[in-house]
């Protein structure tokens, strides 16, 4: 469907993506010109349904957008009370005490949250500032001037058929075009992507780096129950085989939010991050908070990791990268919605100036100046060596050089170790599999421990069948031919919802790659971790994937 048969709908500022960073960009150009029309356009059945995230949040960025937010009722009411780290062995585990770390890595002064409910609360506010907001809405493709800037997105396009025809209930979808485009999809978006490829925005930026991050909710009894504390592990059972870790923090009402976080640079293809997740719950540590306690939700996401040398230039033509889109979270702190929030907020302040200015389509360059020099900046260049010591010399390094570096940047404003290389991008970190040893992982109890489909379940994840799948293989032939034989095709493992499988052909034929798009809880996993590069995440229809409550 040509785009010239399109309907459109104009606006000063389009805004992808409803997460924090795209909520705060939206309040705060109303609050600068109550006149200024903004939209947001949300892929997800509604504001917070494919919000996933710890959360422990800094609210810094809070602070700074919605000074009087306990007082409007804002859904931060669980400040850290205790913070603890431990390395974790097979059966036991040590306690790191807290006096050496430095003083970024403490949470006294924030709160345990969930991201979805505080983006909820957000679009109320957005809503009183009369910005509209579109849920359900996938912005598949991007809309070009006739100088090659970004004029705007095409949203809302159902009804193609698996064969990617238009099927009888088509819509083609709206233009919406603006003065400006903000993207803030979260980490490996779509749109975004394709942006950093056509503008080459990452010439002189490190490659980007990710990390799986896997989440449940329990219900657990009131005796094991302690609000406002904070743990983090690292340790068993990853060990040498992955770099990552492990959060609890211990919500409101009895639940806890239990994660585990995958680096996913990690060479031996017979990994399978899921079932670490599980095994991990099986610790005596973690099985002793968990008895007698039910899960009540699961999710997963792709995390940025890369931090200050893997940020790629931040404007374009017409619009800018915001949050995660580009890559903005801290990873020894595990924490990115703050910096979302203040990059959401410093990209409303350069688009407004612009508008009022009288310009539009061009480079936001004051924005990129903001990031870069101001409040983010400082909180991620200090910790900038933390992610490349872990992946080259592993856990026991990055703790004892990460420390010191850290502790000499946060007194000094200086890195001792200068702007350490992430080295390979996470699918050329894959290795043969026959360099590694194959993994034995225990099955699922049932109880502490479940299998990928099961847990896809309490992810409320739904997509249409009909539609064409939205994992997209640019050669088909590519995970029989190539990834089984040389790496025993890892996508059966990496995927933390169980989309994709190699089933054994049908009379004596060759084996068949199989892809459950149905399952997916849109982590971006496979568009990170494929060793050949060889699948494409695209946007489904709207309002598909997962249905996060209370992420």
């Amino acid at each position: 469907m040509q785009s010239t048969e399109r309907e459109s709908m104009v606006f000063d500022v389009v805004i992808v993506g409803a997460g924090p960073a795209g909520l705060s960009a939206a309040i705060r150009l109303k609050q600068l010109d109550p006149h200024l029309e903004v939209c947001v356009l949300e892929k997800g059945s509604e504001v917070g349904s494919h919000i996933l995230s710890g959360a422990v949040l800094d609210p810094v960025g809070l602070n700074a957008l919605i000074p009087n937010w306990n007082e409007l009722g804002a859904p931060v009411s669980n400040p850290v009370l205790e913070d603890r780290f431990f390395i974790l062995g097979e059966g036991g585990m040590l306690r790191v005490p807290n006096w050496p770390m430095p003083p970024l890595m403490s949470n006294h002064g924030n709160h345990i949250v969930s991201m979805a409910n505080v983006c909820r609360w957000l679009a109320e506010q957005a809503e009183m500032l009369e910005v509209d907001i579109f849920a359900g809405m996938s912005c598949s493709e991007l809309v070009f001037g006739k100088n090659g800037e970004v004029a705007g997105v095409v949203a809302g396009e159902f009804g193609r058929q698996a064969d990617g025809t238009p099927g009888p209930s088509h819509e083609p979808g709206i233009e919406v075009l603006g003065k400006y485009v903000l993207l803030c999809e979260g980490a490996r978006g779509s749109l975004s992507k394709q942006v950093i490829s056509r503008f080459e925005l990452d010439r002189g930026s490190d490659v980007p780096k990710f990390g799986l991050g896997m989440k449940e909710i329990w219900e657990i009894r009131p005796e094991n129950h302690r609000k406002g504390r904070v743990v983090h592990t690292s340790g068993w059972p990853l060990g040498r085989n992955a770099g990552g870790g492990s959060f609890i923090y211990h919500m409101e009402d009895n639940q806890v939010s239990i994660g585990f976080v995958v680096h996913l640079n990690y060479r031996n293809p017979h990994l399978y991050p899921y079932m670490e997740f599980q095994r991990f719950k099986h610790h005596p540590m973690i099985a002793r908070l968990l008895e007698g306690g039910k899960r009540v939700a699961y999710g997963a996401r792709a995390i940025t990791e890369g931090g200050w040398q893997s940020i790629p230039k931040m404007v374009f033509p017409g619009g800018a990268l915001v949050g995660c889109s580009a890559g903005l979270v801290n990873v020894p702190r595990i924490k990115g919605n703050h910096n979302a929030m203040l990059s959401g907020i410093a990209a409303a302040e350069a688009a407004q100036t612009a508008i009022a200015e009288g310009r539009s389509a061009d480079e936001l360059g004051e924005y990129e100046d903001v990031v870069r020099n101001g409040q983010i900046g400082k909180d991620l260049k200090r910790v900038r060596n933390v992610k490349p010591l872990w992946s080259k010399w592993g856990l026991t390094a990055s703790m004892a050089l990460g420390c010191f570096d850290m502790w000499i940047a946060n007194l000094t404003g200086w890195n001792p170790l200068g702007t350490l290389s992430h080295g390979p991008n996470d699918a050329q970190s894959t290795g043969k599999a026959s360099m590694h040893p194959p993994i034995e992982y225990p099955r699922p109890d049932g109880i502490l421990s479940f299998d990928r489909i099961t847990n896809v379940s309490y992810s409320g994840t739904n997509h249409e069948e009909g539609q064409p799948c939205h994992l997209h293989l640019l050669d088909p032939d590519v995970p029989i031919r190539v990834n089984l034989p040389e790496f025993d095709e890892p996508a059966q493992r990496y995927c933390p919802a169980g989309v994709y499988e190699v089933l054994p052909g049908e009379g004596g034929s060759s084996p068949r790659f199989q892809i459950n798009a149905q399952n997916c809880v849109h982590c971006k996993t496979c568009d990170i971790k494929d060793p050949a590069g060889n699948i494409e995440w695209r946007t489904p229809q709207g309002g598909e994937g997962p249905n996060y409550p209370n992420m």
